[in-house]
């Protein structure tokens, strides 16, 4: 009689490492919550910066404890939490030092991210992957030290990824970082119709010098080192960026897996906010439905006292009822006194003004009809998720590129202002009073709604973004069986 020989199913356990950015922390502490709920085991690395930031923000000994993930393992997930340092003492400025930063997140920090996956994998010899933010450059030689699978989790579009993958191609043909570059249409990119030079990444429309800075080396490196991976998982979802997403797959193994959310699109139990939450319900349940508009120009990026003072004074001019969410750092300067002297005062009862607040709480409210935002790549899922249509002021890398889609592609969203982002007062009250008027923005809300639709059906059983994470799944473990000894039981 033949002996039956049962496999076991090598069971994944990957170390998740976000950029130290609450944009890029948010995908990922959804993305172990999503991978922890289908039979992975994860080990999830905050910075110490980013967890002192976090617990600070929070309030109560429930919520401010040191281990953000507590909450989800009582609901059975598997997930372990730990911190690295990145070189620098927490009570450095990493955002009014953005150059100085960076310099350490290139050469110091590895050394760091070295030393303690080195004592992880020491420790519990099942961890066998690892998922890395694409913008690190350090993630072949960890995977290939420690005998990891190789994953690269991109958080931004697919088109914003295939346009730094292919940056030797835009230098090549003079549209990067030469003396004087190409302003005509880029039409050679693969799965790429065509885009102007104004639509690439702020950081791809610096010229020659400006090529030899810290966060250019970190992108070169990193675009280098992606090529390197197993596989690479992007939150995006594949009816909207079709051909960029297949023409990457051409390259490397590609999943779309987006929009990344947590379950049910509510506020997720684990902390991510850098900052204390304003709690807006009580005063959004009290304005008509879609009345409200929301604006935010996200977590880091920075812009002017003036620009500030035109979009208040469009604002007041408008007469809407809005939530403005204004961080203390938002102007890159020692100004405290960011608003027209008055402004407050003046709009008291039809606006709310807050330094931070739960953004998926607000922008799923009936009441609100309209979103002004920097083009955030989360921002613009949640919002489309939402059916909410946008006003776009891009400010800094990816989002110029994520407002070509938004506009150009997918028609969700209108400009604030042309090309030149010169922004005034009688221009942001045009833009306002068309979003926020239902009959001359019908358009464009039937558009958000056929895109919402694409985005749920992606989700739903058998949708794209669900087969090709069953598929990233299976593809992994099957890598995983090549480069481990060991099994373990599901």
């Amino acid at each position: 009689m033949k002996e039956i020989i049962t496999k076991k199913v090598h069971k994944p356990h990957a170390i998740l490492f976000p950029y130290p950015l609450q944009g890029h922390v948010i995908p990922f502490v959804n993305l172990a919550v999503k991978l922890a709920s289908n039979g992975f085991k994860i080990t999830f690395i905050n910075t110490e910066s980013i967890h002192h930031q976090i617990t600070k923000a929070k309030d109560g000994p429930a919520l401010g404890q040191d281990d953000i993930f507590a909450q989800a393992r009582k609901s059975g997930l598997e997930i372990q939490y730990a911190t690295v340092s990145d070189g620098f003492p927490l009570g450095f400025d990493r955002s009014m030092n953005h150059d100085q930063f960076f310099e350490g997140i290139l050469h110091v920090f590895p050394a760091h991210v070295d030393e303690l996956v080195g004592k992880l994998v020491e420790a519990d010899p099942t961890i066998n992957a690892l998922i890395v933010d694409t913008f690190y450059v350090w993630p072949s030689f960890i995977a290939e030290k420690y005998n990891l699978v190789n994953i690269s989790f991109f958080t931004e579009p697919a088109l914003v990824f295939t346009l730094y993958y292919h940056l030797e191609l835009l230098r090549k043909n003079g549209h990067f970082a030469s003396k004087e570059n190409r302003r005509d249409a880029i039409d050679y990119i693969p799965g790429v119709k065509s885009i102007m030079p104004t639509d690439l990444m702020s950081y791809l429309q610096a010229n020659e010098d400006a090529s030899t800075t810290t966060v250019h080396g970190i992108i070169y490196k990193a675009f280098v080192d992606v090529k390197k991976s197993d596989f690479i998982i992007c939150n995006t979802i594949q009816e909207l960026e079709e051909e960029t997403i297949s023409a990457l797959n051409r390259e490397q193994p590609f999943y779309s897996i987006g929009p990344i959310f947590p379950p049910g699109f509510a506020k997720s139990c684990i902390s991510t906010s850098l900052w204390s939450e304003s709690d807006c319900n009580q005063w959004l349940r009290s304005k008509p439905r879609g009345s409200v508009l929301y604006v935010s120009f996200g977590s880091y990026a920075h812009t002017s006292k003036h620009v500030l003072e035109e979009i208040a004074n469009g604002l007041l001019l408008s007469g809407v009822h809005f939530i403005w969410v204004l961080r203390p750092d938002i102007v890159s300067s020692d100004e405290t006194d960011i608003l027209p002297v008055g402004f407050a005062e003046r709009v008291a009862g039809r606006g709310l003004i807050v330094t931070w607040c739960c953004q998926v709480d607000v922008i799923s409210h009936p009441s609100v009809g309209g979103f002004m935002t920097h083009c955030g790549w989360n921002s613009i899922l949640e919002s489309v998720w939402c059916g909410v249509p946008l006003i776009c002021y891009p400010l800094l890398t990816d989002q110029f590129t994520n407002r070509k889609l938004v506009v150009d592609d997918l028609k969700v969203g209108i400009n604030l202002c042309d090309e030149k982002l010169i922004v005034t007062r009688e221009g942001v009250l045009e833009k306002i009073n068309y979003l926020m008027d239902a009959k001359k923005s019908e358009e464009i809300r039937e558009q958000v709604e056929k895109v919402k639709t694409m985005l749920v059906d992606a989700m739903a059983n058998d949708g794209s973004s669900v087969r090709n994470f069953t598929c990233f799944v299976e593809d992994l473990k099957g890598k995983i069986g090549t480069k481990k000894e060991f099994v373990e039981d599901n």
